[in-house]
């Protein structure tokens, strides 16, 4: 048990810069806390001691603001930063080295029994105020960005954000890489596609990309069958004129400062 302690305690050094000393985390951080009664309560639970399992997680909650379902299961390494707000449910699963803030939700979506709360797979972080709901899972690795609510399946190393919770940033080097390239080829600006840009438009971008490439090669392996079949189709597509568009852009900026002159009377 105390090198459970001692080993909880060493995991908010890692990721709590603010942290100063053993004594300062063992008894002033209520994330903490809460996680060591949950053990407790846990224990409880499982020799079907469902009462005293409960009354102990209601202490807990009294004294750290922090609500665990003792059934709820948890690895180790668990660290709730700050954690006033936090409610874990009870079929909440929970990995190794996970990372949650205050007014964080792991909740259900339904009032059926079973499986209805989320499982967070190792090295999840999840940011002040984020829901996360039903019986979804949250792949390794991955952020959920401050109150965003999360309503299905998180894949690995990906950052979500938003209501509801869409993939902002993939940790798919190659794909970015790729799509990068495809983007030049149209002669489009590859800065929205960027792996490294946390917003749910460039995703969107990049998966259009994505379908613009695969229709591409169909159309060509179409052209190719009827050209062996002795037509003559598809040739080769006229290319778009980036001065023409460039010239529009230059014109509209020129007439919204016009525009935005001052009047003489």
């Amino acid at each position: 048990m105390f090198k459970r302690i001692r080993e909880d305690i060493n995991s908010v050094f890692e990721r709590d810069p603010a942290a100063r000393n053993f004594f300062e985390v063992l008894t002033n951080y209520p994330g903490l806390h809460a996680v060591w009664w949950h053990r407790v309560s846990h224990r409880f639970w499982l020799w079907k001691l469902f009462w005293l399992a409960r009354f102990i997680s209601n202490i807990s909650r009294w004294f750290t603001g922090i609500e665990i379902h003792p059934g709820a299961q948890i690895g180790r390494r668990f660290f709730i930063d700050h954690g006033m707000g936090v409610v874990i449910g009870e079929t909440a699963e929970i990995g190794d080295d996970v990372t949650i803030y205050h007014g964080v939700t792991l909740g259900g979506t339904s009032w059926n029994k079973g499986k209805r709360h989320p499982t967070l797979c190792d090295h999840v972080v999840i940011g002040a105020g984020a829901k996360v709901l039903g019986p979804l899972t949250v792949g390794k690795n991955a952020r959920i960005g401050s109150n965003a609510v999360v309503v299905r399946d998180v894949p690995e190393s990906s950052t979500v954000v938003g209501i509801p919770a869409r993939v902002a940033r993939s940790g798919d080097k190659e794909e970015a890489a790729r799509r990068e390239a495809m983007a030049k080829q149209y002669g489009f600006d590859a800065y929205a596609i960027s792996a490294d840009n946390p917003d749910p438009v460039a995703t969107a971008i990049g998966r259009m990309l994505d379908h613009v490439s695969v229709l591409d090669n169909k159309v060509q392996d179409l052209c190719k069958a009827v050209n062996n079949l002795g037509g003559d189709v598809c040739g080769e597509l006229p290319e778009v004129d980036m001065d023409d568009v460039e010239f529009l852009e230059e014109k509209a900026r020129a007439e919204k400062a016009r525009a935005s002159e001052p009047k003489q009377e």
